[in-house]
Formats: structure tokens, C-alpha cells, sequence
């Protein structure tokens, strides 16, 4: 443990000399001992194994098995089709996920870290990657680091490690500290400096003690790698409807071979009619169209500022009813802000002052003294320095300081610096010829060495009463999560000793500052609550701090709902499951108990979702159903952990994306529904015909052609629609949820029914036009073809105007809008333009063995192609008149 031993065992372990440093050639053995500075990627897939993973599916094992039945039979144009089929929808999924793979790499290159060593005992700049385990580090404000460091030199150094710690106050550093006890915590490990997190203020020198994933960041990192990713709810609900129909596929086919074997058939034709059924029974395009759809659904996210590394992580998003957040910069700003000031004149809110001309001159010298003994800098809206100090900087700018002119006009002529012993700050000021003493610090320290106080511009003695008024302001300030911040001056005749500056002080007042909540927060809190989502705060804060923060956005109410990480140990996993829903805020927890908390929730049936942005929360987002990383603040490993990136950093876009998800499923819904629905008809279709001793209504060929172009483009259509303004009024689905819960199931077999009876209805017509009945046995071949044709052309007609019924559950087409979902209407056009194209050109309507219909027929076509969709909306009327009576 590198934090237990002196700076000198330190260097001499690691046989460096401080002042010169590496040489380039020990800097080079060590690279090649050590390796580059680098946390290991996962490793990528190549194209290949990427295509094949596509091929892991139900719908895909039986068309390949419908592939070689059509090889078998001699029938080489079906065989190659339904293979062209099986192709396009293997390479569509891995354009998808190689897209989605150099978006995140364009990502994590956006910023190429550097570091200042000392090398050849001379600092020079060179790519962090190249850090080895000895090399000494040059620390300065603003300065990233860049491997983890045992610090052999600090002046007034502080560490901003909220992307490890979560805590949003600069940790102060002290390289000549040795801590003794084996377990001290990650922040409180003062002599050491960590991979990724930033000097804020002070300056110093470290001396490498880990590079990679030997870092503590490496460690998380390495967490995050053995997490075993859970498939999301519709990957699970694809996969279930596909060996659904896989089984039912495989369940027809061996009925109709055994049918078709008491019937007597011939051992082609009851192969061909197998795979007929088979082609008929699965949906083909369907995983290509839910692609299609998530991927509309992905390209209108990244428009809002959403990133998608996982097109099946939209969906996700929709069903998830808990959003665990970091505070630091998810939900507050990460920037300091003073709040409130108090003197014995009383409390007075900054933040509703301005730059209002009756500001106390009290509390102008309260603000004067803390920015003449800050050292921070803040110009033109960038800030420099300890966050502390920028807020105080901040403050005077508030009030209508002209800070400029102030230390134009004040020279620091001597000071004492913060340490963590005195918790406080001392500076000696020339005023133009008048010296005065100005300090801030820690109330309690800085309260012991006042022995005046001012009152109305005037310095009284000090009493126990003035004490005791100022501690329980300084109470109720905590209470509220504000840090506080007190400041004292005296005036003295010259320069003085240094010993003297912090003796006989006047209180001036006291400030509260917080990091405060984002602006946009509680409102989408609100909405999300509303949506039936629960807002969860995970942090590494104290647990007052955090509570305050989740009253004032909504998150608790009482402190009995906030838990830390030293509770959540005390408690069994099993116990700490059955009590998780009890708590809404989670405070001064690791790592470690960020995963745990994520398992306990989705251990009660919860689809979750991880907001974050440092390294911190790195395991926990990878552990969430889905993780949402920070595109700005957020660290390469938080990206690298997440399912989506939120490019604003901004908490309401998850909400937003969260209603864009709802939408998406219940386009995909639309889609799925509707592909079930052709394809019930076209399975009943065959399988009644076979039933009764019919030739097959419809060829394999045909099947594919109305599967793949004719259902296709309607299916896709859907899943654009535009989406439900009332998305957000309803609760979470069940993560379990069918796709035909909630009357779908019955949709699909009400219309699938009527399809199939439509589609056998034009099949016998069209027998009965020639002067034949389908149960004749002998035939001509013209006829038959001449049935078909009519079977094949009303079938697609009742698809293509059905589909304007699944718009809506219980709306009609014309209150939402006939033609308010244009890509629909194309697609319904189109589709009826290839229809004519097939059944028009002669060559192609000799491949798909169709003839032309005459004007009767055409007739016939069209009004039995309109009925479901008639059947429907009437029977939306007697819906909606029911649900206006139960509402009654």
C-alpha cells in the first residue's frame, strides 16, 4: 500500500531520483516492462463472428432448414430467395453494430491526454499513454493526472476526485502524510493522487506508482469486464416470439405431412407444401424491420442529443421504471454557488440580491475579505482555481463588486496558506497605505480566534451569545446541504509578523454555498414521476448533504428514505433486497455498493437505469439494464460501460428518451402485430384449403413475395408513426409483458381470421369464374393459377388497408388522421404499384405463375380487400362506446 510508506521508501523502492528522473532509455525498458498507460479495451468482433451472431436466432434456423428442404426438392429460385432473405437481415445487423462502434471510438478520441514529467532532470510534455511506474509527475492547477501517484512535494494542493469519490469538494492533499491503517478509504488517502481526476488548485510532484489497469481506475475497469450483460426486455421478447413461431412452424409442418399422407399426395408436393406453411408461418422480415424501426428511433435520439450504442437499448429505455443518478453533475451542476450570507444583521439569500444598491456595507467587506484572500480566478464566465473560491469570486460579482478595480487597488503583501490542520486562509493587504489582515476558514476554527465582532459597521466585543447565534446558523445552513465559510479582518499598522496575523480577529459573517441542483432537473423529475418512474440518488456524499439535494428536487421526503453504504454493509443481500424499495437516496457509497444496489433493484422485477458520468459509476451503469453516460463531463470508462450517452449532460434528455423508447415499442408493437396478423391469414389460408382436399392457395413463391415486399413496407411505415402525446401519462409495461397483452392477442386473431376467410373466399371465386370448383379433380392448370391470382391479390390488398387500422387501439383512421403518417401511405401505394407490376409484366407474372384478373375480378379484389379494414373501424366504435359507458 503505497499510502503506508514515506516518500523516501517510496523512491527508493523504485530506485528514482527526483530531481533527474527516468532517463528516456529506463523510460523505455520500463514501457516495454510495464506496458502503455492504457485501460485494455474489450476486444473487438470481427465482421465475420459478428455475422454469424446475427444467424443465432429461432426465425433464422427454420428458414435455413426450409433452404435445404428447397435444394432437396429441385426447387433452386425458392432455395436462393429465402437464402437472399436470411443475407439481408445478417448484414443489416452488422452494419448496425459497427456503426454504433465507431461512433463510441470517435467518442473516446475527442480528447488525447498529455502529462508534464521530469525526465533527464528536465519537464517535458509527452502522451500519457507513455507513463511508466517511476516517471515523476509535475502537478499544477487545471492539470489532468495522468497514472496513479504517490505525492513526494504539495503546496496547498487540492484534487478534484469526484469522478472517483463522488465527493464535489476538492480533496486537500499532503505528500509528507503517512497513514498507517490498511483500510483507509479511497478519499481519504491524502498522500496519493489518482488516474483521471483533476488539480484544482496549489502545485506539487508525484512519483508514478501505477500505470493501466493496475490503477485504481484500471481496478473499476476490470469490474466492469466480468459483469455478464443481461439481454434486454425486447431482445428476450424477439426471442420468445420467434421460437414461438419457430415451434408452431415445425408443429403445422409435421401435421400437414401427416394430413397430406392420408390424403395420399405424392412426397414432393407434401414437401413443398411444408415449406409453403413454413415461409407462411414466419415473419422474415421481421428482425430487419424492428432494425429499421430502432434505427429511425436511434437517428431522432442522436437529434435530441442522445447517443445509442445499442439499438435495443431504446426500447429499454421505454419499459424502465427506476433512473438511479449520481448527484455530482447528472443531477447538480458540479460549480459551487453561494446561496445565503449571514451576520447579526441577519440572514440575507444571495441569490435574490443582485446587484441591488442597498446591499449592506457589512456584507460588501464580508464578500471583500474573501475575495482578497482567494486565489482563484474567474473572467468572462471560466473559472480557475479551488470551486470554492470561484463561488466566492462569483458572489462578488453577484452583489456588484467590480473585482478588477478591488485588486487593482489591493496588494497581498503576505500570507498564510490553507492547510487542513488550521482550516483556514490568511492574507496581509496594502489598501493604498492602510494594512488590513483578511481571513476565511472553517467557522469553528475561525470563531476561537476572534475577539471582536462586527455590528452595523462597528466592532463590538465578542460574547458567547454573538458564538452561539453564528454556530446555529451555521447549523441550519448544514441542515440545508450548504457548506459554510466564515470570514474576520482586523486592520493593522504595517506588515506584522506571520505568527500574528490570526490573533484578535473581528468576525465579519458567514456564507453557505452548495452545488446546486440543474435548473431542468425537477421538472423531469416530475414528468418521470408522473410517468410512473422513480428517481433514485446514488452518491458518495454525506448523508445530510444528500437528503437536502433530493427534497429540493423531489426525489425524498423524509430522511428515513436516504441509506449509506456503511448501513447497506450491515444488511444480507437477501435483507437488503426486500428493504431496497424503501429508499429513494443512497449516500457515501463505493463502487461496490453502486452494482449492489442496481442487482437488489432489478432482483424485484425493476428494469433500471444508471445515470452517470465519472469512473465512479463506471460498474453501476454496466450492471443497469441500461447505463447513460455523460458526453461531456462523462469519462472515456463511464462511455464505455453505458448503453446511451446524453451529449449535453443534460438529465432531461433521459426523460425525453425514455418518451421517444415508449413510442418506439409501441411503433414495433404496431409492426409486430401487423406481420402476425398477414401471416395468421396466410397460414390459415393454406392449412384450411389443405384441410378440406384443396390444391395450396398460395405458392412459396408468392408467400415470400408478400412477406418480404408487400408486408414489409406497411411494417416499416408503423414503426414511423408519428408518436403518442399521451405516452408519458402511462405507467411502466410490465418487463415481461407480451407482445399481445392488453387485446393485441385477440386483434391479431379477429383479423387474421377474417384475412385468411377473404383470401380463401377469392380463391374459390376465382374457380368459379372458369366454370370449376376447387374440389374438381381434373383441373386446368390456367385456372388453378387464375385462383391463385385472386387468393394472392386480395390477400395483399387486405394487408395493405389493415394496416391503416393498427394506427390506433381504439381511434379511427380519420381522427388521427388518414394521412397524417405519409410514409404510410406510400407504403400502401407502393405496395399496390408492385402488385400491378407483378400481375402486369408478363415475364414476372410467368415467374410467380399468376394471370390477369378481368374487370369483375378486380371488383371483387378491391371490396373484399376493404372489408377488415371497414370490419375494424366499426368495430372501434362499439369500443369506444363501451369504454365512455365504464367511464360513467
Amino acid at each position: 500500500m503505497w499510502f503506508t510508506k514515506t516518500i523516501e521508501a517510496v523512491l527508493k523502492e523504485l530506485g528514482i531520483d527526483s530531481a533527474q528522473g527516468l532517463s528516456d532509455k529506463e523510460a523505455l525498458t520500463r514501457l516495454n516492462k510495464y506496458g502503455a498507460n492504457t485501460l485494455l479495451a474489450e476486444k473487438k468482433k470481427n465482421i465475420f463472428l459478428l455475422f454469424f451472431e446475427q444467424l443465432k436466432n429461432w426465425l433464422i434456423y427454420i428458414l435455413l432448414g426450409a433452404v435445404v428442404i428447397t435444394i432437396f426438392m429441385g426447387e433452386y429460385v425458392d432455395a436462393v430467395i429465402i437464402m437472399l432473405v436470411i443475407i439481408i437481415n445478417a448484414v443489416l445487423g452488422v452494419i448496425q453494430e459497427v456503426k454504433a462502434g465507431k461512433a463510441i471510438e470517435a467518442l473516446q478520441k475527442l480528447t488525447i491526454s498529455k502529462a508534464l514529467v521530469r525526465r533527464n532532470g528536465v519537464a517535458q510534455e509527452i502522451d500519457s499513454e507513455k507513463i511508466v511506474p517511476g516517471d515523476i509527475l509535475i502537478l499544477d492547477a487545471g492539470r489532468i493526472i495522468a497514472a496513479d501517484i504517490r505525492l513526494i512535494e504539495s503546496i496547498n494542493l487540492r484534487i478534484d476526485e469526484s469522478s472517483l469519490t463522488g465527493e464535489s469538494v476538492p480533496s486537500e492533499k499532503e505528500a509528507t502524510l503517512i497513514q498507517s491503517d490498511l483500510k483507509t478509504a479511497l478519499g481519504d488517502r491524502l498522500n496519493l493522487g489518482f488516474m483521471s481526476t483533476t488539480i484544482t488548485s496549489g502545485r506539487g510532484l508525484g512519483i508514478v506508482v501505477e500505470t493501466g489497469m493496475e490503477t485504481e481506475i484500471g481496478e473499476i475497469a476490470s469490474i466492469i469486464n466480468t459483469e455478464v450483460k443481461s439481454k434486454t426486455p425486447l431482445e428476450i421478447r424477439l426471442d420468445k416470439l420467434g421460437k414461438t413461431l419457430g415451434i408452431i412452424a415445425i408443429v403445422i409442418c409435421v401435421l400437414i405431412f401427416i394430413i397430406a399422407m392420408l390424403q395420399g399426395r405424392i412426397l414432393s408436393e407434401m414437401f413443398m407444401l411444408s415449406v409453403s406453411l413454413a415461409v407462411a408461418a414466419i415473419p422474415e422480415g421481421l428482425a430487419a424491420i424492428v432494425a429499421v424501426v430502432l434505427a429511425v428511433g436511434v437517428t431522432n435520439l442522436s437529434k435530441k442529443n442522445a447517443i445509442i450504442k445499442k439499438l435495443s437499448a431504446v426500447e429499454t429505455l421505454g419499459s424502465l421504471n427506476i433512473i438511479c443518478s449520481d448527484k455530482t453533475c447528472t443531477l447538480t451542476q458540479n460549480k459551487m454557488t453561494v446561496t445565503s450570507g449571514f451576520n447579526l444583521d441577519g440572514l440575507v439569500e444571495i441569490v435574490e440580491i443582485g446587484k441591488d444598491k442597498t446591499t449592506s456595507e457589512d456584507l460588501k467587506l464580508m464578500v471583500k475579505a474573501f475575495i482578497l484572500s482567494s486565489d482563484a480566478s474567474y473572467n468572462k464566465g471560466i473559472g480557475t482555481g479551488d470551486p470554492t473560491e470561484i463561488a466566492l469570486l462569483i458572489m462578488g460579482d453577484t452583489i456588484g463588486i467590480d473585482r478588477k478595480t478591488l485588486q487593482n487597488t489591493n496588494k497581498r503583501i503576505d500570507e498564510l496558506a490553507f492547510d487542513s490542520d488550521r482550516k483556514l486562509m490568511t492574507t496581509l493587504i496594502d489598501e493604498n497605505g492602510k494594512f488590513t489582515v483578511y481571513t476565511k476558514g472553517a467557522l469553528g476554527n475561525l470563531i476561537e480566534i476572534c475577539t471582536h465582532i462586527l455590528e452595523s459597521g462597528k466592532s463590538i466585543p465578542i460574547t458567547e451569545a454573538h458564538k452561539q447565534k453564528y454556530l446555529d446558523a451555521a447549523v441550519s445552513m448544514s441542515n440545508q446541504a450548504l457548506r459554510t465559510l466564515g470570514a474576520a479582518y482586523k486592520p493593522v499598522k504595517g506588515k506584522i509578523d506571520p505568527a500574528e496575523m490570526e490573533k484578535d480577529l473581528i468576525l465579519i459573517g458567514l456564507v453557505g454555498m452548495i452545488d446546486p441542483p440543474r435548473t431542468e432537473v425537477k421538472d423531469s423529475i416530475l414528468k418521470a414521476k408522473n410517468a410512473g418512474i422513480k428517481t433514485l440518488m446514488i452518491t458518495g456524499d454525506h448523508k445530510n448533504t444528500a437528503f437536502a439535494i433530493a427534497l429540493r428536487l423531489g426525489i425524498a421526503e423524509k430522511i428515513e428514505q436516504t441509506i449509506t453504504g456503511q448501513e447497506i454493509d450491515a444488511f444480507t443481500e437477501q435483507e437488503f433486497s426486500e428493504r431496497i424499495n424503501n429508499y429513494s437516496v443512497f449516500a457515501r457509497v463505493s463502487p461496490e455498493h453502486k452494482v449492489k444496489i442496481v442487482r437488489a433493484l432489478k432482483s424485484q422485477g425493476n428494469v433500471v437505469s444508471m445515470t452517470g458520468d465519472g469512473v465512479n459509476d463506471a460498474p453501476s451503469l454496466n450492471a443497469a439494464d441500461i447505463g447513460v453516460a455523460m458526453g461531456i463531463s462523462g469519462t472515456d470508462v463511464a462511455k464505455s460501460a453505458s448503453d446511451m450517452i446524453l451529449v449535453d449532460d443534460n438529465f432531461a434528455t433521459i426523460v425525453t428518451a425514455i418518451e421517444q423508447g415508449r413510442n418506439i415499442y409501441n411503433n414495433i408493437k404496431k409492426s409486430v402485430i401487423f406481420l402476425i396478423t398477414c401471416n395468421l391469414g396466410e397460414v390459415l389460408t393454406i392449412f384450411v384449403a389443405l384441410i378440406i382436399g384443396l390444391k395450396a392457395p398460395l405458392i412459396a413463391t408468392q408467400l415470400l413475395w408478400i412477406n418480404l415486399i408487400t408486408d414489409s413496407l406497411p411494417a416499416i411505415a408503423l414503426g414511423m408513426d408519428s408518436g403518442n402525446p399521451d405516452v408519458m401519462k402511462e405507467k411502466p409495461r410490465p418487463a415481461k409483458e407480451s407482445f399481445f397483452a392488453n387485446g393485441a392477442g385477440l386483434h391479431v386473431l379477429v383479423g387474421g381470421f377474417l384475412i385468411g376467410a377473404l383470401t380463401i373466399a377469392a380463391y374459390y371465386f376465382g374457380y368459379y369464374e372458369r366454370g370449376y370448383s376447387p374440389f374438381d379433380k381434373q383441373v386446368p392448370q390456367n385456372t388453378i393459377e387464375y385462383a391463385r391470382t385472386m387468393a394472392f391479390m386480395v390477400l395483399v390488398v387486405c394487408q395493405l388497408f389493415y394496416s391503416l387500422a393498427l394506427r390506433h387501439e381504439r381511434k379511427s383512421i380519420f381522427s388521427i388522421g388518414l394521412f397524417t403518417n405519409k410514409y404510410l401511405v406510400a407504403a400502401i401505394v407502393a405496395g399496390l404499384a408492385l402488385q400491378l407490376v407483378v400481375i402486369g409484366i408478363p415475364v414476372i407474372r410467368s415467374a410467380f405463375h399468376l394471370q390477369m384478373p378481368d374487370i369483375q375480378a378486380w371488383v371483387i379484389i378491391i371490396a373484399l380487400g376493404l372489408t377488415p379494414l371497414i370490419l375494424n373501424e366499426i368495430m372501434k366504435i362499439f369500443i369506444r362506446n363501451l369504454n365512455k359507458k365504464a367511464q360513467k
